[in-house]
């Protein structure tokens, strides 16, 4: 298979993908080496960042899904992201801000840094696949740790996150457990 189609069917796969899929993902359907996957990528986001093409091939959760280019989402926004009903609430998003600087981080820490409860956001967020349990602390009770999802990442276009934005030193402070 010549580099054009190589790239056409690599387009084709990653357009009938609902969820980011990364190398491995690739390299299992089609059969490629994962540095003959690579440099389509590449040349696939190439092509879309040139011209006037409404989307892009982007990096999100460790793999790759096409998605409005950054500078057209926020005229789409409005329309197109009401996925699972109404937006977040403020105090839905304080929490899970909370949540992913913080993760792995218990209810009672949640709380502790809000100074409010936190089940009714906890339980909000799960139900958006925005959060997740990833495991329980090792500590008396041994409660229920929380973290962010993949669809976290989606939702908010994330490579990983590490690309969550830097806090100042202010804001760490915020985000420290009150004991």
């Amino acid at each position: 298979m010549d580099s054009d189609m190589k790239v056409g069917f690599i387009e084709s796969i990653l357009f009938l993908e609902s969820e980011p899929l990364d190398l491995s993902g690739l390299a299992r359907i089609t059969g490629f080496p994962k540095g003959v996957i690579k440099d389509t990528i590449m040349a696939i986001q190439n092509h879309y960042q040139s011209g006037s093409h409404g989307i892009e091939l982007i990096q999100i959760g460790g793999g790759y899904l096409f998605a409005p280019k950054q500078n057209l989402w926020n005229n789409l926004k409005p329309h197109y992201a009401k996925k699972n009903g109404e937006k977040l609430s403020k105090a839905a998003l304080e929490t899970l801000s909370i949540i992913a600087y913080s993760q792995p981080i218990t209810k009672a820490e949640i709380e502790s840094i809000r100074g409010v409860a936190a089940e009714g956001m906890i339980k909000l967020l799960i139900s958006r696949n925005l959060i997740k349990e990833v495991g329980k602390k090792e500590s008396p009770g041994r409660p229920i740790q929380y973290g962010t999802t993949k669809e976290f990442l989606i939702q908010f276009r994330l490579s990983s996150i590490a690309d969550l934005p830097k806090l100042d030193e202010l804001d760490k402070d915020r985000f420290e457990i009150n004991e």
